[in-house]
């Protein structure tokens, strides 16, 4: 089985929404929670839209200035945007990269709710 298998399982399977971005904004992957997530929005028809479309122009600035602090260093790769009190989780922009270069960025949504389910509850 190749990486990219693997790597695809992962955002699959995670419970908070990724959409995974260019560096020309353009939403290049959603996996299954963000698709519910932002079902209102589009859902699966935003895939190939620019996330600046779903933004105002004020968030729209603020995104190109992550953007362009990601770009100046490579130690530069994650930000926190905001805490989202109706869902108690914070946000977070992180930097994709391929080596040192630069290839897109996400979204990181970190609930800071407790785990309902029981633990190993496998029956």
């Amino acid at each position: 089985m190749e990486n990219a298998a693997f790597y695809r399982s992962v955002l699959e399977q995670d419970r908070a929404a990724v959409v995974l971005c260019d560096l020309e904004h353009t939403i290049i992957y959603m996996n299954p929670a963000a698709i519910q997530n932002y079902a209102k929005h589009g859902g699966e028809k935003l895939i190939g839209q620019s996330l600046l479309d779903c933004h105002n122009a004020e968030s729209g600035k603020r995104i190109q200035q992550v953007i362009d602090w990601f770009a100046a260093d490579v130690s530069h790769n994650l930000v926190y945007t905001f805490h989202n009190e109706k869902q108690n989780k914070d946000v977070y922009m992180v930097a994709l990269r391929d080596g040192d270069k630069l290839i897109g960025y996400y979204e990181k949504h970190e609930f800071r709710n407790p785990e309902t389910m029981e633990k190993y509850d496998l029956w």
